[in-house]
């Protein structure tokens, strides 16, 4: 394989992995469920879903502390989907190492 065939693999590998970006959705929650975001791949908060228990004007604190916990989880999981994919890309390349 030369190095433009290469070059023009790893770019359509980006546009695939871009989309993908696009399209995932993430969930996560906290307080036992009180509390779930949803996250695209490109971490871009598309919503958030409050149990009416958690919703309390005397606990603010504690749902501030909820929607953090459950965004943060929804991050992460969005790093370890995507680099799933990409060490699922890269062994496809045939490149030593990364099969």
């Amino acid at each position: 394989m030369n190095i433009q065939d290469m070059m023009k693999q790893a770019q359509q590998m980006q546009e695939r992995l871009q989309q993908q970006m696009v399209e995932m959705r993430m969930d996560a929650t906290a307080g036992g469920g009180m509390v779930t975001v949803t996250v695209n791949g490109n971490k871009q908060l598309l919503s958030i879903r409050l149990d009416p228990e958690v919703v309390s004007k005397d606990d603010v604190e504690m749902l501030q502390d909820l929607i953090v916990a459950a965004t943060n989880d929804a991050h992460r999981k969005v790093d370890e989907a995507l680099a799933g994919q990409m060490q699922g890309m890269m062994g496809g390349m045939g490149l030593p190492g990364l099969s």
